[in-house]
């Protein structure tokens, strides 16, 4: 019997390579969550990689969530990192920005077809809970905080709603991600009447049964979110 060839190895990328190197200085204990990094100059030096390649692999651990770019102030620790980084090792994401535009690109049809799935699928009390959850987005104002943790709680009950328990863990399983992207957006505006207005048409459709409707509203939402936490990435801060 023929021996199969061995299995070829992929290679990492510079860019990638570079990000893991940042990853592991950022949890070699020198720095506490909340704590300025070393400025981009001084971390080229350390890594002895090229400014544009850091700036790459900043911008990934950014959109991950992982640290926080203040403009003018310096890039920090994100406060959540501790929370975040499991599930960021465990689904491979750390690397690169096109993994990351495939994330985008993945939960952007995930969400879509299990927000039709709920508008036929809910039950009375999936419904009710989610006329809760929109009052307290709308009674959150700008306690921005309060607002990103229901806001993840209504999508992660679109997915519970719509009855397919494999997409909907797939939501579950990012979510420490998908808040740390609603942070920095809600955050970045300023205000939340924008984004509550993108999901109150969702919750209509879904009161009403209506999943075409409901695919519509959110695939709206999606699109406008994707835009959003682009835009509020540091190389267009």
């Amino acid at each position: 019997m023929a021996v199969p060839p061995p299995l070829a190895v992929k290679r990492e990328t510079p860019g990638v390579e570079i990000t893991r190197r940042l990853l592991q200085y950022l949890l070699s204990g020198d720095l506490t969550p909340g704590q300025r990094i070393p400025s981009e100059r001084a971390l080229a030096e350390a890594l002895d990689v090229g400014r544009s390649t850091l700036r790459e692999a900043i911008k990934s651990l950014s959109l991950l969530g992982l640290l926080e770019q203040r403009v003018g102030d310096g890039t920090y620790l994100s406060r959540s990192s501790s929370d975040l980084l499991p599930q960021v090792i465990e689904w491979g994401l750390l690397l690169g920005e096109q993994r990351l535009e495939d994330l985008l690109e993945a939960r952007w049809y995930l969400e879509v077809q299990l927000a039709g799935w709920a508008a036929q699928r809910r039950s009375p009390e999936q419904l009710e809970r989610l006329r809760e959850i929109t009052e307290r987005m709308r009674a959150a104002g700008n306690d921005f905080d309060a607002y990103v943790q229901a806001d993840i709680e209504f999508h992660l009950l679109l997915a519970e709603a719509s009855g397919n328990s494999v997409l909907g863990n797939m939501l579950i399983n990012v979510r420490s991600l998908l808040q740390a992207w609603a942070s920095r957006v809600i955050h970045r505006a300023g205000e939340t009447e924008s984004s509550l207005a993108m999901h109150e048409p969702i919750l209509a459709a879904v009161e009403k049964g209506d999943a075409k409707a409901a695919r519509a509203a959110m695939e709206a939402h999606m699109e406008r979110a994707e835009r959003r936490l682009k835009a509020s990435m540091p190389h267009n801060a």
